[in-house]
């Protein structure tokens, strides 16, 4: 595992806590479900705000994570995945009082999904010795390179939404985040793992020396 993000897994998961709670809100928000105080509540202008605010906080996070450990390994997909979540947080933000295209949020989450990706692919090949997490890493660069496919396609409308975008959108942008959440989670476990690993020979070897 990259030794690079051990001692700032804290902010990994931060930034999916973040992820999770901006899931669930974008899938609250194109439900038709639930009370009309909800309802009323979630596609209010507070609303968006907050998860522009977010989005801002998640690519924050991500980028001090990058940073944190002497920009080794492959940190700028890291840095690129940060700045367009931050772009992402921005975009929302102004949408709360002006109209912003879907094709640019689209390709927005396409450069977030495909540097995601690559970095969790490239972070794979690193990890030859720990068979589970390369298998895990592996499988959730193919699903995020997939992703990013998938909204390249709906932002050049390679892939039509029916019967509109923003009738689909919500789903889309929610299984990303929440994927993404996921991801990021599971990753940040895993290095506190290994810090808690480290930590205890580091112990273990100054105790018989």
């Amino acid at each position: 595992m990259t030794q690079s993000l051990v001692k700032s897994w804290w902010l990994l998961g931060l930034c999916g806590v973040l992820d999770a709670l901006f899931a669930v809100l974008i899938v609250h928000m194109g439900s038709p479900d639930g009370s009309p105080i909800l309802r009323t509540f979630i596609h209010s202008r507070a609303a968006i705000l907050q998860l522009g605010l977010l989005a801002l906080a998640a690519g924050i996070c991500t980028i001090a994570a990058s940073v944190w450990g002497l920009r080794k390994d492959n940190y700028w997909l890291l840095v690129l995945n940060g700045l367009a979540c931050i772009s992402l947080g921005i975009l929302v933000t102004l949408g709360a009082t002006r109209p912003i295209t879907f094709r640019t949020i689209a390709l927005v989450i396409v450069i977030m999904a495909m540097s995601i990706g690559l970095y969790e692919l490239a972070t794979a090949r690193t990890l030859r010795g720990h068979l589970i997490d390369e298998w895990l890493l592996g499988a959730a660069g193919v699903v995020s390179v997939g992703f990013a496919l998938v909204f390249l396609g709906f932002g050049f409308r390679w892939i039509k939404l029916d019967p509109s975008p923003s009738a689909q959108t919500f789903d889309w942008l929610g299984s990303y985040f929440g994927f993404t959440a996921i991801c990021m989670l599971g990753l940040a476990l895993r290095l506190n793992g290994l810090r808690v690993h480290v930590d205890r020979m580091s112990s273990r070897k100054l105790q018989t020396g």
